[in-house]
């Protein structure tokens, strides 16, 4: 195709189209940013155990070893949490480039963005369930007492 008007205004076009999905993006980095950031402190705190295992007494090795197992459930969660997320993202920049593609070929590919972006949105979905999931797990796996930090 050559360059004229009538390009440049598929081309802003579907400029226009992929706003939104550049968008949704945009949040699903923000989102995955978070949950790279738990499954780091998941290791982190797995590898500081590690460290200290060697200096432990038999009481804190079971302990430990059953936060370990906790640890181990969390980072599975954030795991697929990511794969989930990342694979949305995946998805929307399929939708990005079909909508560039129906566009500029003329080609109609309404069902097939549709059907994409609706597999992101699932995949978004499984990503915040499994998210959800691994924050729960963090929640429920340490108990408080305050009376140990009395004077």
């Amino acid at each position: 195709m050559t360059a004229d008007l009538g390009t440049a205004g598929v081309i802003a076009h579907a400029i226009q189209l992929s706003i939104a999905p550049v968008f949704l993006l945009a949040g699903i980095a923000g989102l995955l940013n978070v949950m790279a950031g738990r499954l780091a402190r998941v290791i982190d705190r797995a590898r500081s155990f590690e460290v200290r295992w060697p200096a432990l007494g038999e009481e804190a090795r079971q302990r430990v070893t059953e936060e370990l197992a906790k640890l181990e459930k969390r980072r599975h969660a954030c795991s697929w949490a990511i794969n989930f997320c990342t694979a949305g993202a995946l998805m929307v920049c399929i939708v990005v480039v079909t909508l560039f593609v129906e566009e500029y070929f003329s080609r109609d590919m309404r069902a097939l963005a549709g059907t994409l972006f609706v597999i992101a949105m699932l995949c978004l979905i499984c990503g915040l369930s499994c998210f959800m999931r691994e924050v729960y797990l963090a929640t429920h796996s340490i108990a408080l007492d305050p009376q140990q930090f009395d004077d």
